[in-house]
Formats: C-alpha cells, sequence, structure tokens
C-alpha cells in the first residue's frame, strides 16, 4: 500500500511549442508494483494546455481543480472541479485551463503506455 499526498510528488515541466505551462507527475505507476494502470497528476497554469493529440488508449480523467476546456470533436467543452471526463481511445482530445487559478486533475491511464 502507498499512501501519500500528491503535492509531495516530483513533477516535470513540460513546455514546447505544442504543450505550454503543465507539470506531471507519476502518483501510482510500475515503480510502484501497478500492473494494470498508471495514475498521473497534471497541473496546468492559467493559460496553459496539453497537446491536441490521439492514442490508442482509453483514460479516464477527474478535474480536482480550477476550470477549463476539454476539445471534443472539433469543439471545446467547459469543465471544472469535480468533471469526470472518459475519453476513448483514438479519440482526439486536448486540455486548456481557461482559469484565473492552476487547473489540477488525476489522469488513468492502463499499463503499457509511456507513464509521462
Amino acid at each position: 500500500m502507498k499512501i501519500f499526498k500528491y503535492t509531495d510528488l516530483a513533477a516535470t515541466t513540460l513546455d514546447t511549442d505544442s504543450i505550454k505551462s503543465v507539470k506531471a507527475a507519476v502518483a501510482i505507476g510500475k515503480a510502484d508494483g501497478a500492473s494494470n494502470f498508471c495514475m498521473r497528476i497534471f497541473t496546468i497554469e492559467k493559460g496553459g494546455y496539453t497537446p491536441r493529440h490521439s492514442h490508442a488508449w482509453e483514460h479516464g480523467i477527474f478535474i480536482h481543480q480550477g476550470r477549463g476546456q476539454v476539445f471534443n470533436q472539433g469543439s471545446w467543452i467547459d469543465v471544472e472541479s469535480d468533471s469526470v471526463i472518459f475519453i476513448s481511445g483514438n479519440e482526439k482530445h486536448q486540455i486548456r485551463n481557461t482559469g484565473d487559478s492552476p487547473l489540477v486533475f488525476v489522469c488513468v491511464i492502463p499499463s503499457g503506455p509511456p507513464e509521462l
């Protein structure tokens, strides 16, 4: 068993042409003995965004804090704290922070794909 505060995780800062002002950390993964899934914590700063992309695996997202939008089938959908998102495999998606504070979310993916 592993119990900890997600704020104690060492995060990786991601900032390129396609991703802006994002911090990511693996909360539970292979290193913890999780053989079926990986849980990541993402923080998107004000004005930041993840890359618009798709991949074969599905994943679930829980918005913990903040406000933002999710790109889905050509449209932007508003999300906020307590929103839950299911993204099917091969579905193009992107998340952006539209609020004044950080957008923090948990993302769970199956084991196999890169953890970050």
